[in-house]
């Protein structure tokens, strides 16, 4: 009994010596290329973006705020009763430049104009007989010439009378301008095209030329005071020389319909930092802010509105541009190559919202990892959908 389960026992442990070594027989001689299958399969899947060295602009982004380029608080020139205002003039109204906004009554000023004129017509009487009295003194003055002194000759002449009365006539026709332009400032006009924002009289209003009238803005151009990094200003084009300054897109994401902008341009930077941000303002122009001409096409500014400004930065020159979640901590860059996992270090030149340029860590072809690895070490395997199906 003892001997037969002795035997069993070494029967058993041949078997299994036998099939160990069976099993180190058929891996060893398994050919090379289905192990290295086995091990591309293994490979983490990735999402790869060739790259390639070009010229690019960067875009500076700020926020800005809506302001007229010409704005004003309209006042009369003139005192009196207000007793016409036109169908313009009321807020949001649109007028031309010269067109009348509303009258003051003229009367008081026709009064005097026509005392003016009565006056301007004696000193203009008053003239004409005293040349005629010059006349009679040069004759008796070439009569008496021998008897009278160089002293008295001006009085002979009636130089003095004659100087006199020419005063008096400028200033009877000076008087005369006067009163014909107070009889025109009774008509208020617009000084330029322009919006009214606000209206502070009516008819029966008695006004001055301390009365607020009315707001009015220009509709030609309207600028945008857009708050950036000072690092960032030798980065932005500002006119020169003739040449225009940086392109400008303007957005409103709360106001207007997605997609939609304005186009401006880059006119000066303000000398100054924002007292409270410390941030640079560079004032951007843009034309034709109310689209009046139907050539312009884009929303309607509003002043004071607060807006996003993209600034086309400068061109970086023969860099790569990568999306910034790309680049990852510490500005490294996961690269594929030969297959692997490879990490380098990126020279970053600039970021701006959606991209980081780099200028060192790549080469023209290079395969960037734009996926998520959830693990990451130098040298581990990869592979991309086109390679997972071809080895399928």
């Amino acid at each position: 009994m003892i001997k037969s389960k002795t035997f069993t026992a070494i029967t058993i442990g041949a078997i299994a010596v036998i099939a160990a070594f069976l099993f180190f027989i058929i891996n060893s001689t398994e050919p090379e290329a289905q192990r290295e299958v086995a091990t591309k399969r293994t490979a983490m899947l990735v999402d790869v973006q060739e790259v390639r060295r070009d010229n690019y602009n960067p875009l500076i982004e700020g926020l800005g705020t809506v302001e007229a380029a010409e704005d004003i608080i309209l006042s009369p020139r003139v005192d009196g009763r207000v007793i016409e205002v036109t169908e313009n003039f009321i807020p949001g109204g649109f007028v031309k430049k010269d067109e009348v906004l509303l009258r003051i009554d003229p009367a008081d000023y026709e009064n005097a104009l026509v005392q003016r004129e009565s006056a301007y017509t004696q000193a203009r009487s008053e003239m004409d007989l005293e040349l005629g009295r010059q006349n009679l003194a040069r004759k008796e003055y070439n009569l008496l010439r021998q008897d009278i002194d160089e002293k008295n000759k001006s009085l002979v002449l009636r130089k003095p009378q004659l100087a006199a009365t020419e005063a008096n006539l400028k200033s009877a026709e000076s008087m005369l301008n006067q009163a014909k332009l107070e009889l025109e400032r009774t008509y208020v006009r617009a000084p330029f095209d322009a919006q009214i924002l606000s209206r502070n009289a009516n008819v029966g209003s008695e006004i001055d030329t301390n009365t607020e009238l009315a707001r009015l803005v220009g509709v030609d151009e309207y600028w945008v005071t857009v708050s950036v990094p000072v690092a960032r200003l030798d980065r932005i084009t500002f006119p020169e020389k003739g040449q225009p300054g940086a392109r400008v897109i303007i957005r409103n994401r709360t106001a207007w319909p997605a997609g939609t902008s304005r186009k401006g341009e880059v006119m000066r930077l303000i000398g100054a930092l924002d007292a409270q941000t410390r941030l640079a303002r560079v004032l951007v122009s843009v034309k034709d802010p109310l689209a009046l001409n139907p050539e312009t096409q884009g929303p309607q500014m509003l002043v004071g509105a607060i807006v996003q400004a993209e600034i086309a930065g400068r061109e970086l020159e023969n860099v790569f541009r990568i999306g910034r979640d790309f680049l990852r901590e510490d500005d490294r860059l996961w690269l594929k190559r030969d297959g692997k996992l490879t990490i380098t270090e990126a020279k970053v030149v600039f970021k701006d919202k959606d991209y980081a340029y780099i200028s060192e860590g790549m080469e023209d072809g290079d395969l960037l990892v734009i996926s998520n690895l959830a693990a990451v070490a130098e040298g581990i395997g990869l592979r991309t959908e086109a390679e997972a199906e071809t080895q399928e």
